[in-house]
């Protein structure tokens, strides 16, 4: 035998010890060798893929201890959005949560649920590939996070490659990063030693620590992890038969149809999970786990700031669906918020990148739930009144697990005789322009959108997005740059850029300012919805500025219209008309308007008869991956022809068109006898109609 295949397989040797080792300890809580035989068998491989690095994979048992620092994290988008979850905080709302499924099951039978505790971490998504670790994401914005593949190896409780022979191609796993009590106060601990910062508390230090450039930082700060799902699953199984014979098939077969039972072919893969996890029987079993994990809260190993319900049955879940960012069949049952007493010392008045202008409460700092706080919102003028609160209140600060405290009540005993009333500004404290309340709305708003230094930065990037004018080489970090250097405070000041201007600008040279002055002339031409959508008006998404185009054809009509007519533009109600009206009266909106129509242009639309729009009164869902036609270049085409394009399935949808890789939105169509067709249908039905690629 040569010294190569024995170091070969010494090293898959030493991969299976450690793998077996890490198991034991992390996952089964189990360890059966001491510390100082598991870090000499580490060592010996380590040692080994030093001196011979073509033996070291990306499976090995050493790449937990951190590789290069990277320059930045790279973004991921999810094949399956991951989700947040709504909450409840009484009885009384969880009995109204289980009401709620049940009137959409149409059914008081019992329905099983997976109980979890609601862990204080981050989530993240890990994806494998023949059971190879290969990425690991942030949640992100639900759609697209942040590549965090080589802080996620260094975690020791996540296998870098799924134990035995059984799983699918692909397998995306979610759950919860966090960073166990004892690892935090260790932390801590040799921060002040060394006369560094510590953490608030321990979802800080797991950020903190997941967010590092180095891996080798993130390796040393014993992070743990907990898998709560699946996202994306391959159809396809890879299986090895007794006789080592690798055969293929379908996912259903593999998968369960129980979330527990799920969670518990993670674990038999290697993945850990939550100790106290419990499927119960039915509702009623949900107050006593509640209570149960409430009274042990202080002696589990790791932070939590309530329980999660699920509904267990799969196909239930997808019958459940999803109201906007979260599950319907899924709900955390929060505990109790923490409380404390501070003083009210003044109120700030903000002006948010919508206009909105809350009132921000500037607190005596106070330490509550494990955060110094110091700032907590007011939310609007209704909450002040209601609170009775002023300046120089005692207040009581509550903070029950979410980034922003809250002033729940005022100690009227304790009220000085310097306290003083709350007012609020007619004029917006950033540019000065008239304050609204519409009717119905709780918020004041500043009315200067297009010129308001507060929402400036948001309004631009907003008109040069790519669903409105679309500007070729002008991102958000750009626009932020040319704004703090005040070479353009509207939306029209783009096209007054010159190439001498922006090739002076740090990290902008020749190439691009071209670039980005040629995007710019080719912005000059475009449509009138994207140009009405493009100024960002209230409520007026790209469907209803399309409606408007269709209705009033001219942009000069809009402008003039009132409420009463705009409600004859479909998906125009009064809230949204009166939204419109208003902007065209300000003054500073319509300055920054006018300078642009001088600017740009678009074609006349052209009125089309009903025998021009075969497809009018009829709603169409896109799903999944289209290969030979973009998703919105499909959904201008179907509009054209009088379609409505929808986002959602509901009874009332006439076509769900199903690319590559349909999910849930398929499914439902299917139960709800909506007719599919395939991207191919859909080119036929174009092409029928004179569309063609």
């Amino acid at each position: 035998m040569t010294e190569s295949s024995t170091l070969q397989k010494r090293v898959f040797a030493l991969h299976q010890l450690i793998n077996q080792y890490n198991h034991q300890y992390y996952v089964l809580d189990e360890p059966s060798v001491p510390d100082v035989e598991y870090d000499r068998l580490m060592r010996e491989l380590i040692d080994i893929e030093l001196q011979h690095p073509a033996l070291k994979t990306l499976d090995s048992p050493s790449q937990k201890v951190g590789g290069e620092p990277l320059k930045a994290f790279t973004q991921v988008e999810h094949q399956v959005p991951m989700l947040s979850l709504d909450n409840v905080f009484s009885a009384q709302e969880w009995q109204a949560f289980d009401k709620r499924i049940q009137d959409r099951l149409k059914s008081t039978h019992d329905y099983a649920l997976c109980a979890e505790p609601k862990l204080d971490g981050l989530a993240v998504s890990i994806r494998y590939e023949n059971g190879i670790f290969v990425q690991a994401a942030t949640r992100g914005d639900g759609t697209t996070g942040e590549n965090i593949t080589e802080n996620v190896r260094t975690i020791k409780s996540i296998p870098l490659k799924l134990q035995g022979n059984d799983f699918p191609a692909i397998l995306e796993v979610r759950g919860e990063v966090f960073m166990p009590k004892a690892s935090f106060e260790q932390l801590n601990a040799k921060a002040i030693k060394k006369g560094e910062k510590t953490f608030a508390n321990p979802r800080n230090a797991a950020a903190g620590s997941l967010r590092q450039l180095d891996s080798k930082i993130t390796a040393q700060r014993n992070l743990a992890f907990y898998a709560y799902g699946m996202g994306y699953v391959s159809d396809v199984v890879s299986v090895l038969d007794e006789s080592g014979k690798k055969f293929e098939t379908q996912q259903e077969e593999w998968l369960s149809n129980s979330h527990y039972q799920r969670l518990c072919q993670l674990k038999a893969l290697g993945l850990p999970m939550c100790p106290e996890v419990k499927l119960l029987k039915n509702a009623d079993d949900v107050e006593a786990f509640y209570q149960n994990i409430l009274t042990s809260r202080a002696a589990l190993s790791y932070e939590i700031d309530g329980t999660v319900f699920k509904v267990d049955n799969i196909t239930l879940q997808e019958k459940l669906g999803f109201v906007a960012r979260a599950p319907r069949w899924a709900i955390a049952y929060k505990f109790p918020a923490q409380e404390e007493l501070t003083t009210l010392e003044d109120v700030e008045f903000q002006v948010g990148r919508t206009g909105a202008i809350t009132p921000v409460a500037r607190l005596k700092p106070v330490f509550v739930g494990g955060v110094t706080v110091s700032n907590a919102t007011l939310h609007n003028q209704d909450e002040i009144t209601r609170l009775g609160i002023k300046i120089n209140d005692t207040v009581v600060i509550r903070r029950a697990g979410d980034v922003i405290p809250q002033i729940v009540s005022v100690v009227i005993d304790k009220r000085p005789e310097n306290a003083k009333d709350i007012h609020f500004p007619n004029t917006c404290p950033v540019c000065d322009s008239e304050v609204l309340r519409l009717e119905g709305e709780a918020v004041l708003r500043c009315t200067g959108g297009l010129f308001c230094g507060a929402q400036r930065k948001e309004a631009i990037k907003h008109f040069a997005s790519r669903k409105a004018i679309d500007i070729d080489g002008l991102g958000d970090k750009l626009v932020e740059q040319l704004v703090d250097e005040k070479l353009i405070q509207t939306p029209a000041d783009l096209f007054n850029l010159t190439e001498l201007n922006i090739s002076t600008m740090e990290r902008m040279g020749k190439k691009s300012a071209q670039n980005l002055i040629k995007g710019l002339q080719n912005a000059k031409q475009t449509t009138l919805a994207k140009f009405i959508y493009s100024l960002g008006i209230r409520e007026v998404g790209e469907t209803t500025a399309a409606n408007l185009a269709q209705h009033f054809l001219t942009f000069e009509k809009i402008k003039i219209a009132d409420e009463e007519s705009l409600q004859q533009v479909p998906d125009v109600g009064a809230v949204v008309a009166q939204n419109i009206v208003l902007f065209f009266q300000q003054p500073h909106n319509v300055e920054v308007v006018n300078e642009l129509e001088n600017i740009m242009s678009w074609p006349a639309i052209e009125v089309k008869s009903e025998d021009q729009q075969p497809l009018l009164n009829q709603t169409f869902v896109l799903t999944g991956t289209l290969n030979q036609m973009g998703r919105n270049e499909a959904k201008g085409h179907l509009q054209s022809l009088g379609a409505k394009v929808s986002g959602s399935i509901s009874a009332k949808t006439h076509f769900l068109v199903a690319g590559e890789k349909a999910g849930s939105k398929l499914t439902k169509a299917q139960d709800l006898g909506v007719e599919v067709l395939t991207e191919q249908d859909m080119l036929n039905l174009l092409a029928m109609h004179g569309i063609s690629l």
